[in-house]
């Protein structure tokens, strides 16, 4: 397994519907040994009811309270957003083109077909509508989005990598490596 040498290290994933920011988050907690957490674990109940926002609140405010290191993925800008982004070491921003994203989404669809993946909370079986698609190709990319990514690049360059697509995430994977 790929891991290297542990630093302190505090990662929030953004990004794009379908970009593969849990996947992506499952391999860097395995990378550097470290907690990992879904917001869509957060935010969803089964049967995709939504948790009340408090509660969601309470869960991020403790997982961040109690680990020194994680990374957490998902944008939900309600919560602790600002905290997540303010404590992460790196930031980043999964920029993938909405093809891309859409035939991810399609893919992860036929993969998990009346299941539940592992990044989604229990009793959300996996499900594809046009509301969705209609998210991931316009609404999910609208002004709004754009310019709140923006504002995190232009906030915190220091911390911001963006991964426009495959290959710039094994080329980050291998320069973790390489620098360990």
């Amino acid at each position: 397994m790929e891991t290297v040498e542990l630093e302190e290290k505090r990662i929030v994933i953004i990004g794009h519907s379908g970009s593969g920011k849990s996947t992506f988050a499952r391999r860097l907690g395995r990378i550097y040994r470290c907690k990992v957490l879904h917001l869509d674990c957060v935010h969803w109940l089964p049967g995709w009811k939504e948790r009340d926002r408090s509660k969601e609140k309470s869960i991020v405010k403790s997982f961040l309270d109690k680990n020194k290191n994680w990374v957490i993925d998902g944008n939900y800008r309600k919560i602790c957003y600002g905290r997540r982004l303010n404590e992460a070491t790196d930031i980043i921003f999964m920029d993938f083109g909405r093809s891309i994203c859409l035939i991810r989404i399609i893919k992860r669809y036929l993969e998990n077909r009346g299941k539940t993946r592992k990044s989604m909370a229990k009793g959300c079986e996996e499900k594809i509508d046009l509301e969705f698609i209609w998210w991931i190709l316009y609404e999910g990319r609208d002004k709004k989005h754009r310019n709140n990514y923006k504002a995190v690049c232009k906030k915190y360059p220091e911390k911001i990598t963006i991964l426009r697509n495959n290959r710039d995430i094994t080329k980050f994977i291998s320069n973790l490596q390489n620098n360990k």
